[in-house]
């Protein structure tokens, strides 16, 4: 299936590593450009290379940086002469439960994983013609809340609120947003978290007992999704938040 992607560029937020990376190979691997922003300059770099210098071009930013949207846009246009799309991809906020974390952790989270990606959505939408999308990479706590993620349960929610409300007010204008909803993908976040239980591997294989496919996903069918939503193949998709769990999430 052809997804319409040769020579379309996209901007990737986050995608150094894990599912912002996977997301970008995928959408380079059919044909279209990225820019990449990650805040490692040495991630951001070797990411890009790994792509090749006409396909791709990093960008160290940190989502929370006000600046960062304009940059990124900007650079889109100048190597690339267009943009077509955004996809909004941030690590995840410190793990925790609702006695741990910090004021300071809270207010961290919120500028880098709510308020960035309100503002990158913003800008982007300013720069987009019709047929134009913006993605978010949310997490499966949008629908239910996941043990010792509190502040991710907080912020997701909200987020896709804001996603959906963005859906409604571009419509009319030939954009659209799309969110996906990633649950247990193979990446190192997630093996971070399962460690902490204090037994990885324990704490893998119970997770997977509770998904229907009984295994973890891998960052690279994260990727295809996404990058299948953010294509002109799904032109008739807007404001959908996609789950990409092997089934975890049990409810319509």
């Amino acid at each position: 299936m052809d997804l319409g992607l040769k020579d379309r560029v996209y901007v990737v937020t986050g995608a150094s590593r894990g599912l912002g990376n996977a997301a970008a190979a995928a959408l380079a691997a059919d044909g279209a450009k990225v820019i990449i922003s990650g805040r490692d300059e040495k991630g951001v770099a070797a990411a890009a290379g790994e792509l090749g210098e006409d396909t791709a071009v990093g960008v160290v930013a940190d989502n929370a940086d006000p600046s960062a949207a304009r940059r990124l846009v900007d650079t889109a246009k100048e190597r690339f002469g267009r943009l077509d799309g955004i996809l909004i991809s941030v690590g995840g906020p410190a793990p925790g439960f609702v006695a741990d974390n910090t004021d300071d952790q809270w207010q961290s989270a919120f500028e880098s994983v709510f308020l960035g990606a309100v503002r990158l959505a913003r800008t982007a939408a300013a720069a987009l013609q019709e047929g134009g999308v913006i993605g978010f990479v949310l997490s499966g706590s949008v629908h239910e809340p996941i043990a010792g993620l509190t502040i991710s349960n907080g912020l997701r929610p909200g987020l896709a609120g804001f996603a959906k409300s963005l859906a409604d007010e571009l419509g009319p204008l030939g954009i659209r947003v799309v969110g996906v909803l990633p649950a247990r993908i193979d990446t190192d976040r997630v093996r971070e978290l399962d460690a902490l239980s204090g037994d990885a591997e324990a704490a893998r294989t119970a997770n997977e007992a509770r998904i229907p496919l009984r295994r973890y996903g891998t960052p690279d069918e994260f990727g295809r999704t996404a990058a299948f939503l953010l294509s002109p193949a799904a032109s008739y998709l807007t404001g959908v938040m996609v789950p990409v769990d092997g089934g975890a999430r049990h409810g319509f």
